[in-house]
């Protein structure tokens, strides 16, 4: 047996003679098999196909038991370590993978511009997701090339991560194209708990993650993407001999201002339909006279050259609220908007404080009730007295954003609750805070009007804070406070809240003059033609100033309300409509026996709060009324209002005289709000080049 295993030997072993007839036959068919298969390939650019029937790659288990037949112990047990090894760290290292990467203390010089989405106002539903799902989707021809990259390029550590290109990240769509404006300034990030998603919560879709601002800086605002404004066409020039009466209700808002600050702030121009001139003109105090006599508020009255045009003259109107010592008790009900929409920073966040602020305002006689809504309205707070501050915090920490906005069945709970709080001798009023986005429930401004003014009787004022930018509802704001027989004012700063619920709150809450109503008569012997600057939305019929069915605007203890008219002198240059061909020639200027030397005459309505007759103030306008101060920086904000509007008056007169003319008039300004009004007419104008 020996000797045969040895010959075995021997056999393998031996080289056998080499055969040139052979090797020669062999060569000559492999050039020719070469030959072949170059002439088959010619004009192809596919790979050459596999000489197996499949892939030796095909198969997970078919691997495994190949890889054992070619083991043998001493291997095998050096394999099977390695795999348990392999086993062990991705148990371990994995998790860590899917944890939350580090954020870096300032962010990526570029902010991602995010998809505006719909007004939806719940917050998204989170599903569950599997790697496979959550991978990006790849071709069937693309995937044999790309998953030998994939898995052989290691990820990159989480720093590098974060401090790739934007051009990394997924492309978005370019926001200017969507929204039809500029995107808004990239902003330092806000920590994760500020944004809500240290909590596991998401943003609302399509929306960037709000940031929490400090007290005193403007609270960034989101890309616009569903804000509706109220306003309407600007107010044209009328001829005096035609239509010599103007009549409009008074306006304490001041809300477009504070939008017109946010934008400007945010490093964009606002939209031309954000900007109501009057509110800008009214978000400043003035130093005017206190009232004489019995009447709640006096006016005063400027004449001046018009700073844009010096053929015209500007006729300033300013009415000055008489300011009161002792109010009566107030029943406050606080209707706050918890929908979805609000779960941002500069929204709930902001309105919890601001309303906190207000309260050490409050006098210990007034009573505060809580009412909430999201997709359902309930009462948070039960009437409770204004000097239980720590029962009324706890009640706001506790409220929470999510759900849809319900807000008529909030409103109509609000009013039942404002209802049962009534009592002799105390006022009632409803303060809702909401960024004014109704979905459930009544929606349109005008069937909200039906619905505010069928309250309206029964003595509950209701005003409005709005809050947050991105998705703000101006328009039913204002439906809203203009038919409440309240104000509508804008919150995006605790500076803001400290001048609206802090500094003027007697003036927002205690009315003293209800339903008040101008109307100006100008002289057609004096006055060519005139325009109103601003009071779009509040005009009047001429025969609604004696009904007094029709409702108008209130004036708030302290408040002030003014109004500004571009007067055309007979004669001037300046006149833009020609003389009618068949109609009556205004008679030549000059005072007659029968007629004082007036451009107009000024009427004024008003009723006392719980009456329902109204009283008449009456006093001419008078050419040579000194111009003021104040009259001139109103005169500034209206201008810097026109030219953010794009008003078609304003000649070649622009920024750097407007800026001139607030700098020369800015008077005391005790809080700087002129100043900041200087500065955001810098900013308009860097903005605008």
């Amino acid at each position: 047996m020996t000797d045969d295993l040895e010959a075995l030997k021997a056999a393998l072993h031996a080289t056998p003679a080499p055969d040139a007839e052979a090797r020669a036959a062999a060569l000559a068919l492999a050039m020719q098999n070469f030959d072949q298969l170059q002439a088959s390939r010619q004009g192809s650019d596919q790979p050459a196909r596999l000489s197996v029937d499949r892939p030796l790659t095909a198969g997970f288990l078919r691997g495994v038991r190949q890889m054992l037949k070619s083991l043998t112990t001493r291997p095998m047990l050096t394999a099977s370590t390695s795999v348990a090894a392999l086993c062990l760290g991705v148990a371990l290292i994995l998790p860590l993978t899917r944890a939350p990467l580090p954020m870096p203390d300032r962010p990526p010089a570029v902010l991602q511009k995010p998809v505006l989405a719909p007004k939806a106002k719940a917050p998204p539903v989170m599903e569950k997701t599997t790697a496979a799902d959550a991978a990006p989707q790849i071709p069937a021809d693309q995937a044999e090339a790309v998953q030998p990259q994939a898995l052989n390029t290691p990820a990159p550590p989480a720093q590098d991560r974060l401090s790739q290109s934007p051009a990394a990240e997924p492309t978005l769509p370019d926001v200017g194209a969507v929204t039809g404006g500029a995107a808004p300034l990239a902003m330092p990030a806000a920590p994760l708990a500020s944004q809500g998603l240290a909590a596991g919560k998401l943003a609302p879709q399509g929306r960037v993650p709000a940031m929490a601002s400090a007290p005193d800086q403007a609270a960034p605002i989101p890309l616009p993407n569903t804000e509706t404004y109220a306003n309407a066409a600007q107010n044209p020039v009328h001829v005096t001999a035609e239509e010599p009466v103007s009549t409009f209700s008074a306006d304490l808002n001041t809300s477009s201002y504070a939008v017109v600050r946010s934008s400007l702030n945010a490093g964009q121009l606002p939209p031309p339909e954000a900007v109501r001139v009057e509110e800008m003109v009214n978000y400043f105090p003035y130093d005017l006279p206190q009232p004489k006599g019995e009447a709640p508020f006096q006016p005063s009255i400027s004449v001046m050259p018009t700073p844009w045009n010096p053929d015209t003259r500007l006729v300033s109107i300013a009415l000055q609220g008489r300011s009161v010592t002792e109010r009566p008790p107030l029943n406050l009900v606080f209707l706050i908007d918890t929908s979805g929409s609000m779960d941002e920073a500069n929204k709930l966040p902001l309105l919890k404080q601001s309303l906190a602020l207000m309260l050490p305002k409050l006098s210990p006689q007034d009573r505060v009730a809580i009412v909430t809504y999201a997709g359902s309205a309930g009462e948070v707070l039960p009437p409770t007295p204004a000097a239980d501050r720590a029962t009324i915090l706890n009640a706001l920490d506790r409220l929470d954003a999510g759900g849809s906005t319900a807000g008529a069945e909030g409103l109509r709970l609000a009013y039942q609750v404002a209802g049962q709080m009534a009592e002799k001798g105390r006022i009632s009023r409803i303060l809702l805070a909401t960024d004014g986005d109704f979905n459930v429930g009544i929606d349109n401004p005008d069937d909200l009007k039906t619905f505010i003014a069928s309250e309206r009787a029964t003595g509950t004022y209701l005003s409005v804070l709005g809050f947050g930018r991105g998705n703000l509802d101006d328009a039913t704001m204002q439906a809203l406070a203009q038919n409440g027989n309240g104000t509508a004012s804008y919150i995006d700063t605790m500076s803001e809240a400290q001048k609206v619920l802090g500094d003027q709150l007697t003036g927002a809450l205690y009315p003293i003059a209800d339903d008040v109503k101008i109307q100006v008569e100008w002289n057609p012997a004096k006055v060519a033609e005139y325009r109103l600057i601003g009071y779009e939305t509040r005009a009047l019929r001429r025969e609604d100033f004696n009904n007094d069915k029709v409702d108008a605007g209130e004036i708030g203890a302290g408040a002030q309300v003014t109004a500004l008219y571009e007067v055309t002198p007979v004669g001037s240059p300046a006149v833009l409509n020609d003389a009618l061909r068949y109609g009556k020639a205004p008679e030549t200027a000059g005072p007659k026996p029968d007629q004082p030397d007036e451009l107009g005459f000024l009427r004024l309505r008003y009723k006392t709060p719980g009456e329902g007759a109204s009283h008449l103030i009456e006093t001419p306008i008078l050419p040579d009324a000194p111009a003021t101060t104040e009259a001139r920086f109103a005169a500034a904000i209206a201008g810097f209002g026109q030219i953010l509007e794009h008003s078609p008056y304003l000649g070649d007169w622009g920024y750097d005289q407007a800026i001139a003319l607030a700098s020369d008039s800015k008077g005391g300004d005790a809080y700087g709000y002129r100043a900041e009004a200087v500065t955001l007419m810098r900013l308009a104008q860097s903005l605008s080049r």
